[in-house]
């Protein structure tokens, strides 16, 4: 008996290092094969098993693969690529390994596929070259940026997008809606689509139109890359299908004017100054940065980048005396910058939770901000952070607040699918707007006041009336989607 599982235990090593052999021994490469390119084959493998620990702030092992410099200097334990000699690369080494030592860790993530450490053990057979054009001290991220070329908008979408940001047009007849690596716009009239402007960023968080007409929109891909564009809607379409203008937001000129931001996450919220000179934006990277559009969208300078968060900035308004900078984050606060003196002025902690979004009223004396407590609240942006006012209703949590352009009225929407009407001075709540099935991300008032516009996760928007609060209009902002039939039977 001892001696049968003896045997079988001697069976299962064997089949566990014949599994193991197989699993990590490189298929050889043939003489067709091209050489592998560091930026377009390594690179990748790097940012998106590696870099999450060694990347310039962290550099596990004192490690950073930030550059191709940096992959060959090394870390703590010398140089971890030796050029010819992959099986004494501990780059590779650590890829294929089964126990202890690993990279990714265990704890970090799964293991680099078999596919890719061959690539690696071959890129480093060949000598760990770096491709001719590219500097080593060139950053990986931002260079495989510039090589990928974002999807095409689906013509029809299967699934509904969700709605993180819409805008009224200028002269309140048309409807900007975020899409799918793409904005779309609707008439208000009648709720049909016009035309479709092709965006490199997956989605949209935040738009405004500068005076000029053009709009600035602020977007990304979730962990991947954020910008801030300027594009005109009113340039030439490239093509018209089905009666729907089509616009190249990527490579056209004449619609895409300027980039203003190429970041490495996402940029989630946006506003204009009322006076139409400065433009903010903040995001995933805790900055918000602050440019002076007064000379037009070609002609943008930043001003100020002002790092005065902990976590994601969700929200961010400059007041219209263009002395504050009012921001919302994930830090559990609300905070207020000078822009004159370039310094932080205030904190208003109450909310305890999530700040998603701020306001600023037309005097510019009061702030208001709402977040996952479920409560909309007031303060003075010059005081010492003490609150003033607080408004409750909502049964879940509240994402975007919107004042009317005359200061009288505020509108939130939240999680429990509904918009709120509030009156900003008293703030009492004055309507509650219904119809969205779905929890509200967007917000717009347009721009004569008259009318409000919500948009929510499942790809619904709906138009109010502000003053009786009936609605005016409702569809879905995913061009050719069709909701399935119910499955639920008649009463």
């Amino acid at each position: 008996m001892i001696r049968n599982r003896a045997c079988v235990c001697i069976l299962c090593a064997a089949a566990a290092a014949l599994i193991a052999f197989l699993m990590f021994t490189p298929t050889p490469a043939t003489a067709a094969d091209p050489p592998v390119s560091f930026i377009n084959d390594i690179a990748p493998i790097l940012k998106e098993n590696c870099l999450a620990c060694h990347e310039p702030k962290k550099k596990s092992g004192k490690y950073d693969l930030s550059t191709y410099e940096r992959v060959m200097i090394g870390g703590t334990n010398g140089e971890m690529v030796i050029p010819g000699k992959p099986d004494e690369s501990e780059l590779y080494t650590l890829m294929i390994a089964t126990e202890g030592r690993r990279m990714p860790p265990e704890n970090k993530g799964e293991p680099v596929s078999r596919e890719k450490a061959a690539l690696v053990r071959r890129w480093i057979a060949e000598g760990a070259k770096i491709d001719a054009g590219i500097s080593p001290k060139a950053d990986l991220v931002k260079e495989l940026r510039l090589r990928w070329k974002p999807p095409v908008p689906p013509t029809v979408y299967k699934f509904p997008t969700v709605i993180n940001a819409l805008a009224f047009t200028p002269d309140g007849q048309q409807l900007v809606v975020g899409g799918q690596y793409e904005l779309t716009i609707w008439s208000v009239a009648d709720g049909k689509l016009r035309k479709r402007l092709r965006t490199r960023a997956e989605r949209a968080y935040g738009l405004a139109f500068l005076p000029s007409g053009a709009l600035a929109v602020a977007g990304g891909q979730p962990g991947q890359e954020g910008n801030v564009c300027i594009y005109d809607l009113a340039a030439k379409p490239m093509r018209v299908e089905n009666g729907v203008a089509i616009l190249d937001g990527v490579s056209d000129p004449k619609v895409l004017l300027a980039q203003l931001l190429d970041s490495n996450d996402s940029v989630l919220c946006l506003t204009l100054s009322p006076d139409g000179k400065k433009l903010a934006a903040g995001g995933c990277d805790r900055a918000v940065r602050v440019w002076d559009v007064s000379g037009g969208a070609t002609h943008a300078k930043l001003e100020q980048t002002i790092e005065n968060h902990a976590d994601w900035v969700l929200g961010v308004r400059i007041s219209p005396d263009g002395k504050y900078l009012l921001t919302a984050a994930r830090d559990k606060t609300a905070k207020v910058w000078e822009l004159t003196t370039k310094e932080s002025l205030m904190t208003f902690p109450s909310h305890q939770n999530i700040v998603y979004d701020v306001a600023v009223s037309s005097d510019s004396k009061t702030g208001f901000s709402v977040g996952a407590d479920k409560i909309i609240r007031s303060w003075a942006p010059g005081g010492n952070g003490a609150q003033i006012k607080t408004g409750g209703g909502h049964g879940d949590e509240v994402f975007k607040i919107a004042l009317s352009h005359d200061g009288t009225t505020l509108a939130t929407g939240s999680a429990d699918k509904t918009v709120r009407l509030w009156d900003s001075g008293k703030l009492t709540a004055t309507k509650t707007l219904t119809g969205l099935t779905d929890s509200v991300f967007a917000l717009a008032f347009s721009p004569d006041g008259k009318r409000i516009a919500g948009g929510s996760y499942s790809g619904e928007v709906r138009i109010w009336n502000v003053a009786d609060g009936k609605e005016q209009i409702a569809f879905n902002a995913s061009p050719g989607f069709t909701a399935p039939a119910s499955t639920t039977p008649n009463p």
